[in-house]
């Protein structure tokens, strides 16, 4: 017996960030857009626990107890008192290390299909709760939609979305360290302000308007990863120039984002891209996409 669930990447559409806690986190008001970039979870009996990864990225993808997939497993197993004991396979095809949450959401993944397996039925604030223990980008990744993440993200209200948004991503040739960013966005911002919700950005949301929702992404990470990864900036003014109606960094990057007025354009964009020369790879999916799904 097995079980298998399918989970989103996400791209903010605004992230904005507050000075530094005495935790080291910092407080957010971050919009997440799950996208329908899907890796799958399979889960399987085992003597012991034992992850497996295949498609692109899987050569950096951890294979060990520090692999965010297995350690949802664990915490699941934990909470009712049974042993991990489960083969975990995850089939890639979120960029791996591009700022899109593909750890988090093959946690979440992990998680619903290791309830699944072992009959644990947790309830849904459970399952939300051990997302939030797990990292500030989890709890997302199991609703999926969008939603407004504040605390370090984790704090989730769902939002409403008024129509369909489509995306190009171009992924770098490269990664970037999640918190080597916060620490360059520390640097360039000593007396960041503190974060709030866009409400024309939560209007555009709502009502499905992709020119106002262009007009109000933001993402205060930009910077720091634009100071760390320079290159980046010829990949944005790439797909500005191919027609996006926005262009930023997707989180802590490196992976970027456009925005495009319909289906026919997000694959304009995606040709100027390619042609470009200026990322490995390019990506077209369409938002908002279903949280944790089992299939």
């Amino acid at each position: 017996m097995s079980v298998s669930v399918r989970v989103p990447a996400k791209v903010n559409v605004q992230l904005a960030v507050g000075a530094a806690r005495p935790d080291g986190f910092h407080d957010l008001a971050n919009v997440f857009l799950a996208v329908g970039l899907y890796d799958e979870v399979t889960v399987a009996p085992a003597d012991s626990l034992a992850l497996t990864c295949t498609g692109p990225g899987s050569d950096q993808v951890p294979l060990d107890r520090t692999n965010l997939a297995a350690r949802a497993a664990i915490a699941l197993a934990e909470r009712h008192g049974i042993s991990p004991d489960v083969r975990i396979h995850i089939a890639k095809d979120i960029p791996v290390a591009g700022g899109m949450a593909g750890g988090s959401a093959d946690a979440a993944g992990a998680l619903v299909a290791c309830d699944a397996l072992w009959g644990t039925d947790a309830s849904r604030a459970e399952l939300l709760d051990i997302c939030a223990e797990l990292g500030s980008d989890v709890p997302f990744s199991l609703v999926g939609g969008a939603a407004l993440g504040t605390g370090r993200g984790e704090k989730l209200r769902l939002l409403d979305v008024g129509g369909q948004f489509w995306w190009v991503f171009a992924v770098a040739d490269g990664g970037l360290s999640t918190p080597a960013v916060y620490r360059e966005f520390d640097r360039l911002t000593p007396e960041a302000p503190e974060p709030v919700a866009s409400p024309a950005l939560l209007d555009a949301l709502r009502t499905g308007d992709v020119h106002a929702l262009a007009a109000t992404v933001t993402n205060d990470l930009q910077p720091a990863a634009l100071s760390l990864f320079p290159s980046l900036k010829a990949t944005l003014d790439a797909g500005t120039a191919g027609g996006a109606l926005a262009a930023l960094v997707s989180g802590s990057g490196p992976t970027t984002a456009f925005l495009a007025a319909d289906e026919a354009a997000a694959h304009r964009v995606a040709g100027a891209l390619a042609a470009s020369g200026t990322c490995r790879a390019v990506r077209v999916a369409a938002s908002p996409a279903p949280g944790a799904t089992l299939v």
